[in-house]
């Protein structure tokens, strides 16, 4: 008996974009708010999926009415009208948007998913690319293979640069006392969590300041010196913001730390010294930089992202039109607050007389 799929919205939307992208034919470039750009696409040659048996290729015939694809064996090939492919690309977004379980199953679609080849919904874990398209590339004439990583804003957000001690940063508390100490960490809120904004807070009105001193873990604090030399102490002061209530979104964070200008950029010829640095991080993070892990700047994801819109639609974001995939990491995340006493931040600490605290970074699709 065959084994029955079973997966939350984000692992269904993988199936989905194979079926709905071989069924369209084509990919379109999106901009920063998810819009098509109708006059940027992509042909698709052919899809590479790996499957548990081998790497399946899907191409079309040569009047495109079918879909071709093989088992394993290049010399027998299977072909499938191009709008079955259709039909079940619907069948699973309309299944995808009305089950509200975190895990469940099609048996409506799975049928025809293993007919095709499908041995499991999502790609490992091991590369940030889920699917690997070959396409035409009509301004360079160039049939690349490009790797994507899927994001679906069918399902819930994904983390994009996730949270661990690695991503804890350290500032010392100047003009602290055990007193001040003792108030900061007694402050919960009604769920008897760290109130971080009544903490900070405190801070101030005690004329306590934060001074930035290291990242944790000095293979994080390394790769986003490969980035950019200033990027630790940009991260420091938008966390320190973000922590104090100020700001969520990476742009509205990015603007109060371009309106501080903590690095006396000069701002006389208008350049967007901090936007553009922070943009880095993110394109980075996308495409294969992990905290705890030395980075070269070799990218995993070698085409970019391909979004599930919530309309079903899907939109791509590819390292040729590097500025729509860094102006959508730009407008669609967030940071936001993970677990203080899994990752062992948010509580001032004393040592040799000094006073320290840690916050920690998570940054989420929004």
């Amino acid at each position: 008996m065959s084994e029955i799929f079973s997966g939350n919205k984000g692992e269904w939307s993988e199936p989905y974009v194979l079926l709905k992208l071989l069924a369209d034919g084509k990919i379109y470039l999106g901009d920063g708010k998810l819009n098509k750009l109708e006059n940027l696409i992509l042909p698709i040659i052919n899809i590479l999926r790996e499957e548990q048996d081998c790497t399946r290729q899907y191409g079309y015939n040569n009047d495109k009415s079918r879909i071709v694809f093989n088992f394993g064996d290049s010399n027998t090939l299977q072909a499938i009208a191009i709008n079955e492919f259709e039909k079940h690309a619907k069948i699973l977004l309309s299944a995808i948007k009305r089950n509200k379980s975190s895990s469940f199953h099609i048996p409506e679609a799975e049928d025809f998913l293993r007919q095709i080849g499908c041995t499991r919904l999502s790609a490992r874990s091991l590369s940030k690319s889920d699917i690997h398209i070959v396409v035409h590339d009509v301004r360079t004439g160039v049939c690349p293979t490009l790797g994507f990583s899927i994001k679906s804003e069918l399902g819930s957000k994904a983390t994009l640069l996730n949270a661990s001690r690695a991503t804890n940063f350290l500032y010392e508390v100047e003009d602290c006392n055990d007193e001040i100490t003792d108030n900061f960490n007694s402050l919960l809120n009604n769920r008897s969590k760290k109130d971080f904004r009544r903490r900070m807070s405190l801070l101030d009105s005690k004329n306590c300041r934060l001074s930035f001193k290291q990242t944790d873990n000095i293979i994080f604090a390394n790769n986003l010196v490969l980035i950019d030399s200033k990027l630790p102490e940009i991260l420091a002061e938008m966390l320190y913001q973000y922590y104090s209530g100020n700001a969520v979104s990476t742009a509205d964070l990015s603007a109060r730390v371009c309106t501080k200008n903590p690095n006396g950029y000069d701002y006389s010829n208008h350049h967007q010294f901090y936007e553009y640095k922070i943009k880095r991080l993110l394109c980075e993070a996308a495409l294969g930089m992990r905290p705890a892990e030395i980075w070269h700047g070799k990218y995993d994801a070698t085409g970019g992202y391909l979004v599930v819109r919530q309309d079903g639609e899907i939109v791509c974001y590819h390292l040729y039109s590097h500025n729509q995939f860094e102006d959508y990491l730009f407008l669609n995340t967030k940071f936001e607050t993970p677990s203080s006493s899994r990752h062992h931040f948010g509580d001032i600490y004393e040592q040799n007389g000094r006073y320290f605290l840690k916050l920690n970074l998570q940054i989420r699709f929004s």
